[in-house]
């Protein structure tokens, strides 16, 4: 397999295509799982949550480890390549192997988790077949202000992200469904502290790789979860008569 830039570009174009696509539909209504579930009707066949989470992310993870695997010989060059390399399969690897088993959410709508696991293919093959085949850095990228503000930014998000949903597995005890309001961290901002964490670190990873296939991926991930903080924060004003009137969606101070 080589380089195809221009195949590169058809699969980045297309992603932001998806990313507006994703937007519309779900800007005004929110997708059908978890705490949005009830109010739509219910799709027929669900997993566990934590076998659908494990299902879904597995690609992310397993693509760009087959695309390096049938690289011959293997590339990864500079140091800088290899570290962004690393930073995508290891929050993919936290996503697939640590989380699932930790996650005390709702059935997973097996629908959702088709196209969950769709997607995490397409994405994977991107970001790995752009990384492995096609990514030229110089020596010292790694020193380059773009991936060391890029490396803290994802570091940071990836630290809220991960800190953000261990305070929501805390609401609930083994066997609860119930949804309580988020307390503390960033949630004493902000109703998605969680979400607002991964889209700071996809976008930390666009501008440390400074490519157009990690830039369109955090076009996307904004598009696709910012609309859900939306709509978190909108179903707790209704529900919690005493939530925070303070906080804020998705972004502190803002929105």
């Amino acid at each position: 397999m080589q380089c195809f830039p221009g195949l590169v570009l058809a699969l980045s174009s297309l992603l932001g295509a998806l990313a507006l696509l994703q937007l519309s539909l779900y800007l005004r209504v929110p997708s059908r799982y978890g705490k949005h579930e009830e109010r739509l009707c219910r799709p027929r066949g669900r997993l566990p949550a934590r076998c659908a989470w494990f299902l879904q992310e597995l690609p992310s993870f397993l693509v760009p480890a087959l695309l390096l695997a049938l690289r011959s010989p293997p590339r990864l060059e500079p140091l800088g390549c290899r570290l962004l390399c690393c930073l995508f399969c290891w929050h993919y690897f936290y996503r697939t192997f640590i989380y699932p088993f930790f996650t005390r959410g709702r059935p997973f709508p097996l629908q959702l988790l088709f196209f969950g696991m769709l997607f995490c293919i397409y994405n994977g093959f991107l970001q790995g077949y752009y990384l492995i085949y096609c990514a030229e850095y110089p020596n010292d990228w790694c020193t380059d202000i773009r991936f060391t503000s890029g490396l803290l930014l994802f570091l940071l998000g990836m630290g809220i992200n991960i800190h953000s949903d261990l305070l929501l597995r805390q609401l609930r005890k083994p066997g609860e469904v119930t949804y309580k309001i988020p307390q503390g961290g960033l949630f004493t901002y902000v109703s998605g502290a969680n979400y607002f964490g991964e889209i700071v670190e996809w976008f930390g990873f666009a501008i440390a790789t400074w490519s157009l296939p990690a830039f369109a991926f955090a076009f996307f991930t904004l598009c696709c979860i910012g609309p859900r903080a939306y709509h978190h924060h909108r179903y707790y004003l209704k529900t919690f008569t005493d939530y925070p009137k303070s906080r804020k969606a998705l972004i502190p101070f803002v929105f």
